[in-house]
């Protein structure tokens, strides 16, 4: 039975204005870590915040941790003038240059890929799952590859960007796709391929670091986890909580060997990922094992039926069918934005985001 890790990015922005608010971070860190579970970190940006969960057992614990911290987090911005939100872009970004967390790896990167640092306005969700070894974790890489784009699709939540609505459910996706080394993962033969590719990537000039490696699934460099990386950060920590829950359903499938992984041709996957980005739940996908349009229903009732099995063993699978009906009705974090726009434009849409982050 594999644990989680939930990794949450924020954005903090001023109450009047609605830009991305540099603030210093450190007093926020002491007043949370103080009280919550889980550890405050920097990010890259100085106006942002993660948190990211302890390593979780059930859905519930996940539940219980997420949803403390997002509430004491909106507490603290509000008492310094601030609305904390869980979106994927900022709506709107000033026109100076913006401030890097004061961290030497961050200060280096803003150097080295200025111009796309410049417009890092972007907040992840990224989930960890565990896996017994190095082989089971490539298995699990294997067989998410043909998921990632509908869990993108699900998690879609920054539709925004510089004022104007960008067309696309994320465009913190589109916007990842500037990096060296993005999107879908390659299909590995095993941990040794796994691990010969990645040194040659390392050994370019092109990644000065392993962080570099952006794809949406990944081994973690620090913990004997699968890390998903392919959702935006979302509005409330129950849809935060429903894609972590479908993650572990995914690799726990892929680990027991009850699937075979596909060696997907990586054009389709990437067309399917852009196609994801674009139309988030509200238009047809691509069928990755056809290439044919899909329905976004359709691929969710395939992957539970898939994961069934590991979903009911940690008992999330009607919690999992509740709440992606849920949100196939009601709409995910990209669908609920433009609704909170046009009832009132950007800065309503960021104080229906800072209220979201308290239910």
């Amino acid at each position: 039975m594999s644990t989680f890790g939930i990794e949450e990015e924020f954005f903090m922005f001023d109450a009047e204005t609605g830009l991305p608010a540099s603030v210093d971070q450190e007093p926020f860190r002491q007043a949370l870590d103080s009280q919550r579970d889980g550890e405050v970190q920097n990010e890259f940006l100085a106006c942002q915040v993660e948190h990211a969960s302890s390593i979780c057992e059930d859905r519930d614990q996940a539940l219980h941790e997420l949803g403390s911290f997002r509430r004491a987090l909106a507490s603290k911005a509000a008492s310094s003038g601030l609305l904390v939100a869980g979106i994927g872009s900022a709506p709107m970004i000033p026109q100076q240059p913006p401030a890097f967390t004061d961290n030497a790896r961050y200060q280096e990167i803003g150097k080295f890929i200025s111009g796309i640092a410049a417009e890092h306005y972007m907040c992840g969700l990224h989930v960890h799952v565990s896996v017994p070894d190095p082989e089971a974790g490539v298995r699990a890489l294997n067989f998410l590859r043909g998921w990632l784009p509908l869990l993108c699709a699900l998690g879609a939540n920054s539709p925004y960007w510089r004022g104007v609505d960008s067309s696309f459910s994320s465009w913190r996706t589109i916007h990842y796709r500037k990096w060296s080394v993005q999107g879908v993962p390659p299909y590995f033969a095993d941990s040794r391929d796994y691990e010969s590719r990645l040194a040659r990537i390392n050994g370019t000039a092109a990644v000065p670091d392993p962080g570099h490696i952006g794809w949406s699934a990944r081994m973690s460099e620090k913990y004997p986890t699968v890390e998903i990386r392919v959702a935006d950060s979302q509005l409330r920590a129950q849809d935060s909580v429903l894609l972590a829950v479908l993650l572990r359903g995914l690799v726990e499938t892929a680990v027991a060997g009850e699937f075979e992984a596909v060696e997907y041709l990586p054009e389709v996957l990437d067309l399917s990922l852009w196609q994801a980005a674009k139309n988030g739940i509200t238009g047809e996908q691509v069928d990755t094992e056809t290439g044919a349009p899909i329905a976004v229903k359709e691929l969710a009732r395939r992957l539970l039926r898939i994961a069934e099995d590991a979903l009911r063993a940690h008992g999330d699978y009607d919690f999992a069918v509740i709440s992606l009906r849920n949100m196939l009705e009601t709409g995910n974090g990209a669908v609920r934005q433009r609704a909170a726009f046009d009832r009132g434009a950007f800065m309503h849409l960021l104080a229906n985001a800072h209220a979201e982050m308290q239910i």
